[in-house]
């Protein structure tokens, strides 16, 4: 059986995902410290308890989520479910890894890449080769979509493809051209979507304001689902590690209606 150390593991995801150019809201890389050789990951979008279960069930060694632990401003006492987490964690000596921003913005393996690969949208790029994008950060990436499309049946295309009922806001007929994307709870990023010149914004979550800017300007707002939006990128990221290492990685989809 293949097999690499945690090092090893860790090193490639640092130079492949570049932690370093992001100010985020929880550490990225290895949270968790466990056993030094990895044969078996399994990937997922949050690092819930039933993922943990799971991975044990499948005897890995190793969790790579998207939404890890250790927030800003989260209560710090081990208690509750942080403490049954964290025992299990540690009863099995796994490794947990976890990238926030840096696998959102990743250009190919990346939540917005991946995103838009499923939803048939064609990414802008600069004379670079660089996505183009707007917002805090520049999180949010514009395009068009590869087809002539209404509201209604570019979110027809969301609800088959994502496997979700989102949530539109706009004229089922109005033309949607420029489309803005940010997956997951970005939904206050949507006035930078406009002034980029979007006619429509993807996230994956929405906020009471966003049915009056839709309104008020003319816009689209999809909301798609959080987990929905953002079950690609670490599934891209584990298959892209099984190709590199080749070691057996497994992604296990936990649905989340949310």
């Amino acid at each position: 059986m293949s097999q690499i150390t945690r090092t090893e593991l860790e090193h490639w995801l640092t130079a492949t995902l570049q932690p370093h150019r992001f100010s985020d809201y929880c550490p990225n890389g290895i949270q968790v410290e466990g056993r030094d050789t990895i044969r078996h990951i399994v990937t997922g979008v949050t690092a819930s308890q039933a993922l943990l279960d799971t991975a044990i069930e499948r005897g890995a060694d190793t969790i790579l989520v998207h939404h890890g632990w250790f927030w800003k401003n989260e209560d710090a006492r081990i208690r509750g479910i942080k403490k049954q987490r964290l025992l299990t964690t540690l009863q099995h000596d796994l490794n947990l890894f976890a990238y926030h921003l840096p696998l959102d913005a990743h250009p190919t393996l990346g939540n917005n890449a991946q995103l838009a690969q499923v939803l048939e949208l064609e990414p802008s790029f600069d004379d670079e080769g660089e996505p183009v994008t707007c917002g805090p950060g520049g999180l949010i990436w514009l395009g068009k979509s590869k087809h002539p499309q209404t509201l209604e049946s570019l979110g027809q295309l969301v609800c088959k493809q994502l496997q979700r009922q989102p949530l539109i806001v706009g004229s089922p007929q109005q033309s949607v051209s420029t489309v803005a994307w940010c997956t997951g709870g970005a939904q206050g990023y949507m006035q930078a979507a406009l002034d980029a010149g979007a006619d429509v914004y993807i996230t994956g979550e929405a906020s009471e304001p966003n049915f009056h800017l839709a309104h008020e300007t003319g816009a689209a707002f999809i909301a798609a689902g959080h987990h929905a939006t953002e079950r690609y990128g670490v599934k891209a990221l584990g298959e892209a590690i099984a190709q590199r290492f080749g070691i057996q990685v497994d992604f296990v989809d936990v649905d989340n209606p949310i």
